[in-house]
């Protein structure tokens, strides 16, 4: 570090080192000279009141800046081709309460055909479209496994059955036997006390022996003793046979029934038109194989046609079962009415089913497409607007009003109401003549404004 001309003065240290080169020690000190010159400051250095102020109008200008930020810079826009987008005015007209609806025409009725237990189609005597009477043969299987199963549980079940037959047979014999032994022992009584009778008479004229007389009372007395023995065995006896003789032929219904069971097995082998109709969706051929409960095909029965249709889930909460409306087939209109709600709701959409009120004409055909409308409520006066696509977006919260010069579009809280395919019920918000944005909001959701241009 060099050091100014007057330190090396006062430095003799300094001055016998650069002594030896008057030229380098002139040198340095005309350039420690011009070093050491002071450098002035600036007048707001000098002056701390010029420093708070500075500071203050620094200040001051930020916060201009955020507030006009915060006042102009918050309001978000967006310019739109005016060719692009729908323009609707508010009206005062009659909003007439309906949902549009694409309805399709199904069968009243549908009889499926299910293989109940399948095997390798043997013969087909009936193809889809073909109409078939009640119990007519439709197709017949070939099953050898299940006819061997067959055999085999039908021996075994006409064996249980022998034997509670015999077994039923053992109370009935038992039974006799015991009625039979009373009615010996009551036989032996009569005879003995006759006998009795005889020897008492004889045996005091002395014609018989004490000990002949002695033994026809011993036998008599033993058979009036055995007698109330039997009987109590043939009470308990019958008690039991009474108790297991229902058993026994519920058990055999059982067993009865199974058997009927098991060989109607083979019978649905051999598949039968349950009702009479048009046989549809059934495509069978000579040599497929179908396992047990999967589908045939279904018969369609004489009995007409309904409506099924999808409703938005938005109406869900005001369709109701018996509500009226009408469906267009060709020139006509044709009422029908809500028999059905299915308040399940898939892919945002609800199924109701209807009936016609009236014979439908002749010639409708199944999965046919028909237009119609669905009558929801009373129709009302008031303010209304065009229903469009940005309902999707707002949720009828909010909507884009231009202003008068039409070169702008507002956002604007709203409150609408009810709505159908075409109109849309104003109940706050909005007057009549005002324009709205109608067109889709995508975009928009954060938007303020939406500038117009050509």
């Amino acid at each position: 570090m060099l050091a100014s001309s007057a330190a090396i003065a006062r430095n003799p240290l300094w001055w016998r080192r650069f002594s030896r080169d008057s030229n380098y020690v002139m040198l340095l000190i005309e350039m420690t000279d011009s070093m050491d010159k002071p450098i002035a400051r600036p007048r707001w250095w000098r002056s701390p009141r010029s420093l708070i102020a500075g500071g203050a109008g620094l200040g001051l200008a930020a916060l201009v800046v955020t507030v006009s930020v915060m006042a102009f810079g918050a309001r978000s826009a967006v310019r739109a081709p005016v060719s692009q987008l729908t323009i609707d005015t508010v009206r005062t007209d009659v909003f007439h309460d309906f949902v549009a609806l694409r309805a399709k025409v199904v069968p009243r009725d549908i009889v499926y055909l299910d293989a109940l237990e399948g095997g390798q189609v043997e013969q087909a005597f009936a193809h889809a479209g073909d109409l078939v009477a009640a119990g007519q043969p439709l197709l017949r299987f070939r099953n050898t496994s299940l006819e061997l199963e067959v055999l085999d549980r039908e021996g075994r079940l006409v064996e249980s059955i022998t034997q509670l037959q015999t077994y039923e047979k053992q109370l009935e014999d038992t039974r006799l036997a015991n009625e039979k032994a009373v009615a010996r022992i009551r036989y032996d009584i009569v005879r003995l006390q006759r006998s009795a009778d005889r020897r008492d008479a004889l045996l005091s004229k002395g014609y018989v022996s004490r000990d002949q007389h002695e033994a026809v009372h011993d036998e008599l007395a033993y058979n009036r003793g055995l007698l109330p023995l039997q009987l109590t065995a043939n009470r308990e006896q019958e008690t039991l046979r009474r108790r297991q003789v229902p058993q026994i032929q519920a058990e055999l219904a059982s067993l009865r029934e199974s058997l009927t069971i098991t060989r109607s097995k083979l019978h649905s082998l051999l598949v039968r038109a349950p009702v009479a109709g048009r046989l549809t969706d059934m495509d069978l051929k000579v040599g497929e194989i179908r396992d047990r409960g999967q589908r045939l095909g279904q018969i369609t029965p004489e009995t007409g046609f309904k409506l099924q249709a999808d409703i938005d889930q938005y109406y869900l909460e005001r369709v109701q079962l018996g509500q009226k409306g009408q469906v267009e087939i060709g020139p006509r209109s044709i009422p029908f009415r809500v028999v059905r709600v299915d308040p399940q709701v898939k892919n945002s959409t609800f199924q109701i089913e209807m009936a016609f009120d009236q014979a439908p004409p002749v010639g409708l055909l199944p999965g046919q497409a028909l237009e119609g409308r669905l009558r929801l409520g009373g129709d009302r006066t008031g303010p209304v607007l065009a229903a469009g696509p940005f309902l999707e977006r707002s949720g009828g919260d909010w909507v884009m009003v231009l202003d008068d010069g039409g070169r702008r579009a507002e956002r604007r809280r709203v409150r609408l109401g009810r709505r159908n395919a075409e109109q849309v019920e104003v109940l706050s918000g909005l007057a009549a003549g005002e324009r709205v944005l109608t067109s889709d909001y995508t975009g928009f959701e954060k938007i303020d404004q939406v500038i117009l241009t050509k």
